[in-house]
């Protein structure tokens, strides 16, 4: 029935009121230190004015006698997205207090629902008791207790209270958490918005492991406050076994501190601070650390490890959009030496090479700016820092435009380049060098500065002739001006240009054929692409007299065969005609299969081959283009259903076929089980650097053994040496409430430049609760 009288109206709002007021508070009580509050309400419900009451009830019964209302099986009651559902409910005009019985089921506005068997409360809803209490929160957490009761209208005391977080109970209702929190005595204040666990423990494995006599932590209406975090633990071999306490300062609502003091058994205190402030259009971070080294004696001779006591850095982090097209920054470190923050595993600062850079950019519909400026911090424990004073500190600034309207029916883009770069020491290696002969030296970098300023223009545009045959015909022109301040290389084979400016200019014309051919099938279609280009220009304007900066990576296969530029940047230009030839496939099937190749080839046409031309790195040698016919380049993949796919890529010798770079990888992905193995093969590139064959193996593979149980491991195994380069393995629970997971990882490489050969990482984390890292749980090489 439809309640119609005042009276029925006032008690029912009563009860749902009420109901929700106390389930507001329960739900958000019995949180632990830590822990992120469910999704609940404040002290007082919020009822809209206008909002309009429901009640059905299979019997409703007035007492004049005794001046009850009661609402008697199967009782709903719905007011302002409240819905109420209990067995019977009872309101008492004299005393002003409103009972609820039997099997009493509240669902908030928020999803929430809040069960008990018995609720009484009083009219003004400052005071009420709840009789076995459970509530479910749409964050799948879990809150019971064997009494809730509100007292002077702002304090909630809850009576032997569990609390636990169970997301696979969604799907799964006979699983249990793994952890839970009892505690004797929760106590919510509203006024001072504060959680008071009184005799609290923590439980794994229904075993208490953790005991908190009193804990008192903000609510969930305080989204900030300063108190201690989770502490984190962490062990390396020659830092010893490490516990950091950080302390979090809540300074402003745009401001706040972590202080993270470290005490390692083996190197002493290690203290870490930092600062965030945050603006209505970016943030600034600046961090600082430092440490007294107790034991330095433990690292390897001469390194600055070993030879440095007192060891520190100051680093800051800006991003701000200026608008929503513009944006500017900055990344930069500066510290004592140059291997602390990659010793003592400073998170985000420990990479083996750290780029300080600043940046301005922007980005429009039609065009793009960037401007940056570079310092790389190399960490390698070099003690006098040679490696990083060989590296550049340069500034570049890229700009792309694109003509908004065609250009004789085409696209015309213009894109300029300026780079200027400076650098203290002439970074130098030498090939080929024995006993016997002395070898020749290449130059990565020369010690000075030079600035250049490249532009060029591209127009090109696209004809669909009859038959279905892609063409595009392009033309480009290109300048480039250089100062040049270096000092010229002493042993360099080639002509330098050592004078103190030189200018260079590239016109290219070229055309692009493609034939795209389309079969079908009643279960598979497939597509053939024959392409062919051909690029006419003169040859390269100072071929390897010029500094090569931004241009000695290089590296030819299926991906770059249809470039019509294959150096990697602009330092070097591509000269001389040339002609790519080629074939693109791709199949797909109706079971899922998925099948895609490339193979082609490049040939050298006229004037002088780029490639074939020493330069400071003797960048082309070697790679397959020096020759008028050039190496075969193919790549081809194939994706099963089931998970399985296979990619491989390969650079065979135009003469014989030999292989001369082939990468190779095989992935599984299943419900159970992951793989990946990577086999890389290059062979000798004696006039690049590469003195011998390298070849190497890289796998990781993943077991789920049980449900959220898995085992992990990786290896890198060099088939040159027949030595294990790296390895690791490792083992997790994860069923997203909780996560534990342990890793061991050992290096042998005695190139690399970490200073611990191998160390064990933990990770511990309770969701809703916090996270606690012991180390690094990521393996190399390990997605």
């Amino acid at each position: 029935m439809a309640a119609g009288a005042r009276k029925t109206n006032w008690w029912s709002k009563a009860a749902l009121l009420a109901g929700a007021a106390m389930g507001a508070i329960v739900s958000a009580a019995a949180l632990p230190a830590q822990a992120q509050a469910p999704d609940i309400r404040t002290m007082e419900p919020n009822i809209p004015d206008d909002a309009k009451l429901i009640l059905a009830a299979n019997e409703l019964v007035y007492n004049n006698d005794t001046e009850k209302v009661i609402a008697r099986g199967a009782v709903q009651i719905n007011y302002g997205g409240y819905k109420l559902v209990a067995r019977q409910v009872e309101y008492n005009q004299n005393t002003g207090r409103l009972t609820a019985h039997g099997n009493i089921e509240l669902i908030e506005p928020t999803g929430n629902r809040i069960y008990g068997d018995e609720m009484d409360l009083s009219d003004d809803f400052a005071n009420g008791f709840v009789n076995a209490l459970r509530i479910e929160t749409t964050d799948l957490t879990k809150l019971a207790a064997t009494s809730g009761e509100r007292v002077n209208g702002e304090e909630m005391i809850l009576n032997h209270a569990v609390y636990t977080a169970c997301t696979p109970c969604a799907t799964n209702p006979t699983h249990r958490s793994l952890w839970q929190i009892k505690a004797e005595r929760v106590v919510q204040n509203g006024r001072t918005k504060t959680i008071r666990l009184e005799r609290a423990r923590f439980e794994m494995f229904g075993r208490p492991i953790a005991y908190i006599p009193v804990l008192e932590v903000p609510d969930h209406t305080v989204k900030r406050k300063s108190g201690f975090l989770f502490p984190q633990f962490g062990y390396e071999q020659k830092l010893g076994f490490g516990v950091t306490t950080p302390y979090y300062f809540a300074i402003a609502p745009d401001m706040d501190a972590t202080i993270s003091p470290t005490v390692l058994t083996r190197q002493g205190f290690l203290l870490e601070g930092e600062f965030r402030k945050r603006f209505h259009n970016g943030q600034v971070t600046l961090r600082a650390a430092g440490i007294d080294q107790w034991n330095p004696s433990v690292f390897t001779g001469g390194t600055s490890d070993r030879y440095e006591d007192f060891r520190g850095m100051v680093a800051s982090k800006g991003d701000f959009k200026i608008n929503p097209r513009w944006a500017f920054g900055w990344d930069v470190m500066v510290q004592t030496d140059n291997n602390f923050a990659r010793t003592y595993d400073l998170d985000g600062l420990d990479d083996r090479i750290h780029a300080n850079q600043f940046y301005l950019s922007g980005l429009g519909r039609r065009n793009s700016f960037d401007l940056r400026a570079f310092y790389f911090d190399v960490q390698d424990a070099d003690p006098v820092d040679k490696l990083e004073r060989k590296q550049a500190i340069a500034q570049t600034l890229d700009h792309e435009y694109i003509v908004p309207q065609p250009v004789l029916g085409g696209e015309l883009s213009i894109t300029t380049n300026i780079t200027n770069v400076q650098r203290d020491l002439e970074d130098f290696y030498n090939v080929g060098k024995t006993d016997s002969k002395p070898g020749s030296d290449r130059f990565r970098g020369l010690a000075g500065g030079t600035t250049r300023l490249s532009s060029e223009v591209e127009w090109k545009r696209q004809f669909i002739v009859p038959g279905g045959l892609v063409l595009t015909p392009m033309l480009a022109a290109r300048g480039d001006m250089l100062r040049l301040d270096m000092t010229a290389p002493k042993g360099y084979a080639g002509d330098y240009e050592d004078d103190n400016s030189a200018t260079r200019a590239m016109l290219t014309a070229g055309l692009e054929a493609r034939y795209p051919i389309l079969a079908t099938t009643d279960y598979s279609t497939h597509l053939f692409e024959p392409i062919a280009q051909i690029y006419v220009r003169p040859d390269e304007d100072l071929a390897g007299a010029l500094p090569n900066e931004d241009s000695q990576s290089f590296v030819f296969d299926a991906t770059n065969l249809f470039e019509r530029d294959k150096f990697s940047g602009f330092d070097r230009i591509e000269g001389g005609s040339r002609a790519n030839l080629g074939l693109r496939y791709t199949g797909t099937f109706d079971n899922g299969v998925r099948l895609r190749s490339i193979i082609g080839q490049s040939f050298h046409l006229g004037g002088v081959n780029s490639f074939a031309t020493d330069d400071l790195v003797n960048a082309g040698a070697n790679s397959g283009l020096e020759t008028d016919t050039s190496d075969y380049v193919s790549m081809a993949g194939i994706d099963l259903p089931n998970g399985l796919s296979v990619a491989s890529s390969a650079r065979l010798d135009k003469d014989d076929l030999s292989v001369r770079r082939s990468d190779t990888s095989l992935r599984f992905d299943g419900a159970r089980f992951e793989t990946e193995f990577t086999y890389t093969r290059i062979a000798a590139q004696p006039d690049y650097g590469l003195a011998k064959n390298a070849s190497e193996l890289q796998s990781a593979a993943a077991f789920k053994f049980k449900d959220y149980w898995s085992v992990f491991g990786s290896l890198t195994y060099d088939l040159k040496s027949k030595s294990l380069s790296r390895n690791g393995i490792g083992f997790s629970y994860d069923d997203r409430d909780t996560v534990f997971s342990i890793v061991y990882e050992q290096t042998r490489d005695k190139s690399s430049s970490t200073a611990n050969d191998w160390s064990i990482g933990a990770r511990l984390m309770f969701r809703t609760l916090g996270d606690i890292h012991v180390g690094d749980t990521t393996l190399t090489g390990f997605e």
